[in-house]
């Protein structure tokens, strides 16, 4: 039994004129690799379990986005940790994670754990892209990444458009043969993220993008998507396809109708999503106490 959903508050009011151009300039992030890691052989000695537990969590790792004050490296890795082992977490989705610290946790669960990871870029007015480092030494870039206690295959960075000057976040999918699932995770642009067009969206290609890349049922994808559900008071729902809530089923979602969950961010907002095509047996909200976003679990059926 899912558990009762709050609806969440309300979010900001999306800007409402269309960008002309952007797809070059968003393609053209896609030239950097994925990095894929792994800690040693893995076994598929997992593939006899007939479900899966998948968390995403907004780790707010990169300290200088206003991430200084929710907790140490130390702890954010512990909890980290803690998700995959107390919580049952068998893959994670994370975002605004750290290389080294996603490295540092991979390490220490041990030989079965592996780690797909692509690094956040910055798009000057020039047209120079960089890579966005964390802060702190032995850090590296800041990113998202997938966490798996499986081996990973079919690792793919998603096309999807960016904008033009400013932060190029993305999308992240990998296989797990194991479960015969596909995963992916997204961090998605919030409205005014091109600083050289502060009117145009993104999120609605964004999530088209997200969902053309899953197949129709075996999937668990989401992330911080940067936008509250579709309904109600949002005046941003426009930028939702109908697959999401239809065709797949978030964590929270408990009937056909339901567009509603619980608050997964401290502003009182819910921007963390999960959807799949299995049946869902559980869906859990865990504050961590190490970021302004809660992680979002769902355990699903994979037989």
């Amino acid at each position: 039994m899912l558990p009762t959903p709050a609806r969440p508050a309300p979010g900001p009011r999306p800007r409402r004129a269309r960008r002309a151009v952007a797809v070059a300039a968003v393609l053209l992030g896609l030239a950097a690799a994925v990095t894929v890691a792994q800690t040693g052989g893995g076994d598929r000695s997992f593939a006899a379990a007939r479900t899966l537990t998948v968390a995403t969590w907004n780790m707010c790792g990169v300290r200088q986005w206003n991430c200084a004050d929710t907790g140490s490296r130390a702890v954010k890795q512990r909890e980290l940790r803690h998700l995959a082992t107390r919580a049952g977490a068998r893959a994670v989705l994370l975002q605004e994670a750290c290389a080294g610290g996603v490295a540092a946790v991979r390490t220490s669960l041990g030989r079965p754990w592996h780690s797909a990871f692509r690094a956040y870029t910055e798009r000057d007015g020039s047209g120079r892209v960089t890579t966005v480092r964390c802060a702190g030494s032995g850090q590296g870039a800041a990113g998202y990444a997938i966490l798996a206690a499986y081996p990973l295959s079919d690792v793919t960075a998603v096309p999807s458009q960016q904008p033009t000057v400013g932060l190029r976040r993305g999308i992240l999918c990998a296989t797990v043969a194991a479960h015969h699932v596909r995963l992916c995770t997204a961090h998605l642009s919030p409205a005014g993220s091109d600083r050289a067009h502060p009117d145009w969206e993104f999120r609605d290609d964004q999530l088209k993008a997200l969902v053309a890349a899953v197949p129709r049922r075996r999937t668990v994808y989401g992330g911080d998507l940067n936008v509250n559900p579709p309904g109600g008071a949002n005046s941003a729902s426009r930028v939702w396809p109908s697959a999401p809530y239809t065709i797949h089923r978030e964590c929270d979602q408990r009937s056909a109708s339901s567009r509603a969950g619980r608050v997964t961010h401290a502003s009182g907002h819910k921007l963390d999503y999960l959807f799949t095509g299995l049946p869902r047996l559980r869906c859990t909200v865990r504050d961590t106490g190490a970021s302004d976003h809660f992680a979002l679990l769902v355990r699903v059926r994979t037989d």
